[in-house]
């Protein structure tokens, strides 16, 4: 088994074609086929199913597709360390929250697309549960998720804690009181959204089922909903502030418990740091003490 013996796996796997494999490659369809049956003698297992229409991978082989991808993306970080840079350069993937997004990054996504120019920065939004999957699946460098995050291969620093309220219309068909939440369609973003699992978990504790749960995949669309009268939401004060143009959103105060969400930064345990991320956490860092200092004059 060797790197180059890899790569041929891991494309013939991605196209599930010996065929279109060799097109890629520039290689012979004979020479991959002797290439792969030497990969399967050396592993002493059998990778694939064989069949009319290409091949598909077995258990053995999906796992060796995915200790592939593993040496492979640090087979490239050690080329990035290793290249010692002092101008950040490359990739960087960064998950975010819609509303972390929205609010607390853009003037840190400036600064840092300033000091770093050579970066090719992606900035993904999307849930907690979705953007803490694709971290530990190396999908992504790092994320802006809500805490609290436990797991043993991740490290996650907390960011700061922002205050959740209940957000309606004064337009709203009912007045924002407890016995008329049933009564009202709730808005929420996507599934794994950690404000929309708070929110149904102050309706289960004071026994109510929403007459209807309207998702959105988008915060404007989601606000402007709720500033026409069509329902509440549960989102962080300081998307209600940023918001504050829409004249007819009102919002309220729950119990404390149901309210207070700390945000983390999370990034693989087993990560060596490219140049990118070192250079992100560090200038966040230095962020971190201005947005500080806004929530508590906040």
């Amino acid at each position: 088994m060797d790197i180059q013996s890899l790569h041929i796996f891991k494309v013939v796997a991605e196209h599930g074609s010996i065929t279109k494999a060799a097109k890629e490659l520039n290689y012979a369809q004979s020479n991959i086929t002797t290439r792969m049956q030497q990969l399967e003698s050396s592993l002493q297992t059998v990778l694939f199913y064989r069949h009319n229409k290409g091949i598909t991978l077995t258990t053995k082989g999906d796992l060796l597709l995915t200790y592939t991808d593993k040496i492979f993306r640090l087979f490239e970080e050690t080329r990035q360390v290793m290249r010692d840079e002092e101008e950040p350069q490359g990739p960087l993937s960064i998950g975010s929250m819609e509303s972390t997004a929205a609010v607390h990054l853009p003037m840190f996504i400036l600064r840092y697309h300033s000091t770093c120019p050579k970066v090719d920065l992606t900035l993904k939004t999307g849930p907690t549960a979705q953007h803490i999957e694709e971290v530990l699946n190396y999908k992504l460098d790092g994320a802006f998720v809500s805490g609290p995050v436990q797991h043993p291969n991740l490290v996650a620093k907390k960011i700061f804690r922002e205050k959740l309220v209940l957000v309606s219309s004064l337009l709203s068909s009912y007045p924002l009181e407890l016995e008329n939440i049933g009564n009202l369609t709730l808005l929420v973003l996507h599934k794994g959204c950690s404000y929309r699992q708070k929110l149904e978990s102050w309706l289960h504790k004071e026994g109510i089922r929403p007459s209807k749960v309207m998702e959105f995949g988008s915060l404007d669309a989601l606000m402007g909903c709720v500033a026409a009268g069509l329902g509440v939401s549960l989102l962080p004060l300081s998307i209600v502030q940023k918001y504050s143009h829409l004249e007819e959103i009102t919002h309220y105060s729950l119990l404390e418990e149901f309210t207070l969400v700390d945000t983390f930064f999370i990034h693989r345990a087993d990560n060596t740091f490219s140049t990118p991320l070192l250079k992100f956490i560090e200038l966040f860092q230095e962020e971190k003490s201005s947005i500080t200092c806004d929530e508590k004059r906040s």
